[in-house]
């Protein structure tokens, strides 16, 4: 293959050297593959310590506890007997007991204590053995109590605990992943079968994509040294890298076809897939990996994890596109049509629909423009009462007999299920002076109207120079009452108390109190996030088109999209709709993490489409046309391929739909909604519209920044090109 052209630009220059030597690039990324896999089995993946990765007081005092040598506690669990058509648990409790002590696996059956309104009683244990692996012998338990249950119709009897919950969470949320990472891949390769009709040019995307997140998998070995894994990462990892990179995939073997189409040759059509798409794709996957950047800012375990997994996987992806895939190109050169599905192979993929509706877009500018505008407020609009909240176990399976029992015992027995751990630090814990204090938060407890709960436990590690005291909290883990309750006890009883012990420190901890942390954190670097990703992805979009324009623009909606997606999620999973279809019940807030991760990927995501459809209107300008020709042109042309791929995104992303967890269900009904939005109201109604109203103002560059770089978006024209459309036929 010959370079006949001036070619400029880092994609270019890396699909003419990829066709050149096309065997070398294409066994290169498959030793890069590989190697990446023997990385990760070499030096394994640090995992991120969750227990102690916590914000504000919470965490530092999870750090003390952490570091000051208490033994391992065993998994607890717990029995729930309550009243119902019988009002007498004697002998059940009796049952239970003795039932318990026979069990295989079960230790430290504690003597039943009763609720303050006399209805339920509940008995503690612990099952023997790692904390860790308990939820693997916690059946043996589950089903005595299960049997006594079926010998007490009248009388509500239940199991719940750490290992239940574990179990729980295994067998719905953790299977639930593995399923979809393994259906993700058959609906979207069923997708690109649609879109091309062909099943090599189908394969491609999907082959490639795969490889990508192995490979991003792989160098995340490398990375958890500097930023540590948490168990979801790998599942976020799929998510986007098969997103991204069938999208990068689909933009360039879609254009290097249309131009063969076209009368390119194999060599031109090539190159000029590389300067465009090529170009979009490189320029896209940096504004996407600083969209995930931005999660640095926020020092959290989970954020940083994500941030670091979604930039390896998107910067693979980008690689793969970039140097192995013209390499396949020029190899298959035709045959990349081969095997075409009868009735869906179309020699033009142009959408039809989308051009008839740019043509009214175009015709009416300002009326469009005011009615998607109009749309996407209505949708927005709920966004202003965005509320967040942690969280709970009602989160996961909310009908699932260990998420009922966990709630019935909060109810009951407060102490028990949503505990507030006072930790106290001094030279000894072992004084008198610790012993008044105690005392004092024991009456702080009993005057506190109700907002403090007993028992009150306390318990010394073998240094005996940090004690725990756990003591009980009104409400449900991150209610208003329940962060009441925790003020209170920050606020003015612990200060009261253990404050005033000379030299010590006394710090609170606890699932509220870590909530509670987290979203004072969430709060202080939300600033530092969205001030980084569009500050960022401004300059990357100004010195990509030279436009101050079209760099607005891009930002402007991308943020529509974002506050569009937010309502939804607001007027969804905050205002109760849809919960039956869906399988969720609202907790009256949006889970903490989801908006500012949605604002990320988000922002991300979108910019795939705004730079590849800008860089196509870019080149009918740079041409000579007029901006509303070059509109025309260029979303006419990628609106075929923008469908493909929004689709491809869409179906992934729903499918999070369908786990159990609260959460993972407003991800993916967030991301897909966003998607769909983005794909349709955005770009194909408001972004032709705003720049068919701006005209030239669209391409306003200051001139005291005019030494940006100069950038070509129209590939070097070559003389006498062919420009007859016809239909690709596989060759031997």
């Amino acid at each position: 293959m010959e370079n006949r052209e001036d070619v400029k630009g880092i994609a270019a220059r890396a699909a003419i050297w990829s066709a050149r030597h096309r065997v070398l690039a294409i066994l290169g990324w498959i030793a890069f593959v590989a190697a990446t896999v023997v990385l990760s089995g070499m030096i394994g993946t640090r995992q991120a310590d969750e227990g102690t990765a916590g914000h504000g007081d919470s965490g530092d005092a999870d750090r003390i506890v952490a570091a000051a040598g208490f033994p391992e506690q065993p998994a607890g669990e717990m029995v729930l007997i309550q009243n119902r058509a019988e009002s007498d648990r004697t002998a059940a409790t009796a049952e239970i007991t003795e039932v318990l002590g026979a069990t295989a696996g079960v230790t430290g059956v504690q003597e039943p204590i009763q609720s303050a309104n006399g209805r339920s009683t509940l008995i503690s244990f612990s099952i023997t053995g790692d904390p860790g692996t308990a939820a693997e012998r916690v059946g043996p338990a589950l089903d005595a109590v299960a049997r006594v249950q079926s010998a007490h119709p009248g009388l509500f009897i239940s199991e719940a605990g750490s290992a239940s919950a574990d179990q729980l969470v295994d067998e719905e949320l953790t299977g639930g992943l593995n399923r979809l990472g393994m259906l993700s891949i058959p609906v979207t390769l069923g997708i690109l079968l649609v879109a091309f009709g062909a099943v090599v040019a189908s394969l491609l995307p999907v082959l490639l994509a795969i490889m990508s997140v192995v490979a991003a998998i792989g160098l995340m070995a490398g990375a958890s040294r500097f930023a540590p894994a948490v168990d979801e990462t790998t599942h976020v990892m799929l998510l986007i890298g098969l997103a991204v990179g069938v999208d990068y995939c689909l933009f360039y073997i879609r254009r290097e076809r249309d131009e063969r189409r076209r009368g390119a040759d194999p060599h031109r059509a090539l190159m000029i897939a590389a300067q465009t798409s090529g170009r979009s794709i490189w320029v896209s996957g940096l504004t996407v990996m600083i969209a995930m950047a931005g999660m640095f800012f926020t020092q959290d375990v989970v954020f940083v994890s994500f941030a670091a997994g979604t930039i390896l996987v998107v910067a693979t992806a980008v690689l793969g596109s970039l140097t192995v895939l013209p390499a396949l190109l020029s190899l298959l050169g035709d045959r990349v049509d081969a095997l075409k599905i009868p009735g869906l192979y179309r020699r033009n993929s142009d959408g039809r629909v989308w051009n008839a509706l740019l043509n009214v877009v175009l015709a009416k500018p300002l009326i469009s423009a005011i009615v998607a505008v109009a749309a996407l407020g209505a949708l927005a609009y709920p966004a202003l009462d965005l509320k967040t909240r942690g969280q709970a176990i009602q989160d996961v399976s909310p009908d699932a007999p260990v998420v009922q029992t966990f709630l019935a015992i909060g109810e009951s027995f407060p102490s028990k299920t949503t505990p507030a751990q006072i930790v106290v630090k001094d030279d000894s814990v072992r004084t008198a002076e610790f012993e008044k204090a105690l005392a004092g938060l024991e009456a702080a407890v009993r005057d506190s109207g109700g907002k403090l709960a007993e028992p009150v436990g306390v318990e010394i590690n073998p240094a005996g120079n940090v004690a725990v005291v756990s003591v009980g909290l009104a409400g449900r883990e991150s209610d208003s009452v329940a962060v009441d309750a925790l003020n209170l006890l920050r606020d003015q009883v612990v200060p009261d108390t253990f404050g005033r012990i000379d030299g010590a420190t006394a710090l609170v901890t606890g699932s509220t109190a870590g909530g509670v942390d987290y979203n004072e954190q969430l709060d202080k670097t939300l600033p530092l996030v969205f001030a980084f990703v569009l500050g960022l992805a401004f300059l990357l979009l100004l010195v990509s088109f030279r436009s101050v324009v079209v760099a607005v623009t891009g930002l402007v909606l991308n943020l529509l999209s974002v506050a569009a997606c937010y309502g939804m999620l607001v007027y969804v999973f905050q205002y109760g709709h849809f919960e039956e279809p869906l399988g969720f019940v609202s907790g009256g807030g949006i889970t903490n993490w989801i908006p500012m991760f949605l604002f990320v990927i988000l922002f991300g995501l979108s910019m795939d489409y705004h730079v590849f459809v800008v860089s196509r209107i870019r080149e009918g300008h740079d041409r000579g046309l007029s901006t509303r020709d070059a509109v025309r042109e260029g979303i006419g042309r990628t609106a075929g391929v923008i469908t493909s791929a929004a689709v491809v995104m869409v179906a992934v992303f729903a499918l999070f739909a369908t786990l159990p967890l609260t959460a993972t269900k407003e991800l993916g009904i967030g991301l897909a909604a966003a998607v769909l939005l983005d794909a349709t109201i955005i770009r194909a109604v408001l972004l032709p519209s705003v720049m068919a109203l701006l005209g030239r103002a669209n391409w306003w560059l200051p001139k005291w920044l005019g030494w940006l770089p100069e950038v070509a978006h129209e590939p070097p024209a070559q003389s006498h090109e062919p420009r007859i459309e016809r239909e690709l036929t596989p060759v031997s």
